[in-house]
């Protein structure tokens, strides 16, 4: 019978798995007009009491690190220890985006080191598209340099940073993620996605899918492939999701990948459906099936549009000689995407999305109080199969990487103060999150570089978007006043003691001098 657990709101930052705190020390080497050479990372995650997910987020903290950019040899040692907390897990954008804002602000120390543009650097380290990364990832389209254009533009980059005065400046990041991952969480050898499709005789498409829709659009998407595929009205499809009871196996809703591997599964049943029609079709009208096109609610001769009949008519129509009319549809992963290595196959996809951010921040000098006032996001997905749904994911991963870069924190009670271990900020009115009054303008710039392993060239755009955020924030932070922001979060006692450290240190040579 069914089950109802309700938390408390301090249960829930007790129970719930968040995002690993990550202590990490980078080195890169490069030549002296900036091509990348080597990539040493070392990483220590905070685990919490319980093992949870840890073992995959360890290893993905450095096999993600290995795209966009050309790395000819890298190296990361990762390890998670447990520590008396709560158990830390997987979150948006799983494992890579704590490595991702070490990254990026360490490339942004080498741009100046350098005297390059920080857009520059990452421009000459592109690695292109249809490549494999130096840990043996398969990379299939790339949009990421036309990501990096399209926030250059929109941001005005090249004609404001480092002169919009002290205390505003601009700061850029980039990333990748994945499209799914390769593999099952429990390993087998079965499609990890799969569609029915049922026709009633007025037309009407049934859809059985297993995925969950936890608001990302997943329901609505299968409509659209439907409705492009077999040329119906949209509402024409009803979509019947995780019931058990009678719906195909889906994995779920992680590593974003149900519009990938759902999408391809969709189109794999529509189009097997729409072949039955395209033949019952050609047939009574003596043409090849291929020459018959469904779209508008009608088919048609794809050389004569003025014969035609209703969509209804040619499904009729493959019923009477084809029986009962439904379909079937599955998808699973390619196989060639990863090295044959220890932990080859985390991290590997059948595509990578990815991401560039220009954040523009104002820093109050006095009170280390930062606003971000506007991050422009260029996000390549493939091909934007709801364009608004898109915009509404970039927005909500720009969003929460900004939260995480000025506001969010556990921070547990010690001995000193209090019962150790204990939440400091178990309730909504200690724990601060941003409101619609704190957050920036946010403007979105979709990329769409067509990979030909999505479904109609789509990749993911729930997760990759975030990761540039918070090393955005930070190099726009140091574009601004000057400091390196190090660590999480941005807070203004954390800024005006790093603006502290740096007065006391131009003046020491100063005292020295008078001594």
């Amino acid at each position: 019978r069914p089950v109802k657990i309700l938390y408390t709101r301090e249960e829930v930052f007790y129970a719930h798995r968040g995002r690993h705190p990550f202590h990490m020390k980078y080195r890169v080497g490069a030549t002296a007009d900036g091509k990348l050479k080597a990539v040493d990372a070392k990483t220590l995650l905070d685990g919490g009491a319980y093992s949870s997910f840890g073992l995959v987020t360890t290893y993905y903290s450095g096999q993600l690190l290995a795209a966009p950019y050309e790395i000819p040899a890298y190296r990361f040692d990762s390890t998670r220890v447990f520590t008396n907390k709560p158990a830390c897990g997987p979150k948006r954008g799983h494992g890579s985006v704590q490595p991702r804002f070490a990254f990026e602000v360490t490339l942004d120390k080498l741009a100046e080191r350098l005297d390059l543009d920080p857009i520059e650097l990452r421009r000459r380290n592109f690695m292109g598209s249809f490549r494999r990364t130096v840990n043996e990832l398969r990379v299939t389209s790339n949009g990421f340099m036309e990501c990096l254009d399209a926030v250059e533009r929109a941001s005005g980059w090249k004609e404001r940073r480092g002169k919009l005065g002290y205390g505003r400046g601009l700061g850029v990041a980039g990333s990748c993620y994945i499209s799914g991952t390769n593999y099952p969480i429990y390993p087998n050898r079965m499609p990890q996605s799969a569609v029915q499709l049922q026709v009633d005789r007025s037309g009407r498409v049934a859809v059985f899918s297993g995925a969950s829709d936890i608001g990302q659009g997943s329901t609505s998407l299968v409509a659209y492939i439907v409705c492009e595929e077999l040329g119906v009205p949209l509402d024409y499809v009803r979509v019947l999701p995780s019931d058990t009871d009678f719906t195909p196996v889906d994995l779920g809703a992680y590593s974003s990948r149900v519009t990938f591997m759902l999408g391809n599964a969709c189109v794999d049943a529509a189009r097997k459906l729409k072949a039955l029609v395209q033949d019952a079709v050609g047939a009574e009208w003596e043409i090849p099936a291929k020459r018959v096109l469904l779209a508008g609610g009608r088919a048609m001769d794809g050389q004569d549009t003025g014969r035609s009949i209703s969509i209804v008519e040619a499904f009729n129509l493959a019923e009477a000689k084809h029986g009962t009319l439904g379909s079937v549809g599955s998808y699973n992963t390619p196989r060639d995407v990863h090295g044959e290595y220890r932990g080859g196959t985390i991290g590997a996809s059948p595509a990578y999305s990815f991401t560039a951010h220009v954040a523009e921040v104002e820093v109050d000098a006095e009170t280390g109080f930062v606003e971000v006032k506007t991050i422009w996001v260029a996000h390549d997905c493939g091909r934007a199969l709801n364009p608004t749904i898109v915009e509404g994911q970039m927005e909500g991963s720009a969003y929460m990487g900004f939260a995480e870069a000025l506001m969010e924190q556990h921070i547990m009670k010690d001995e000193d103060h209090g019962r150790a271990g204990l939440h400091n900020a178990p309730s909504l009115l200690d724990y601060r999150v941003p409101t619609s009054l704190d957050t920036p303008e946010l403007r979105s710039l979709i990329v769409e570089s067509i990979d030909p392993e999505g479904p109609y060239g789509a990749k993911e755009a729930g997760e990759g978007p975030l990761h540039p955020s918070i090393p955005a924030i930070a190099n726009a932070i140091y574009d601004a006043v000057g400091v390196r922001m190090d660590s999480l979060p941005f807070s203004p006692p954390r800024v005006w003691r790093a603006l502290q450290d740096k007065a006391a240190q131009e003046q020491e040579p100063e005292r020295i001098a008078a001594d």
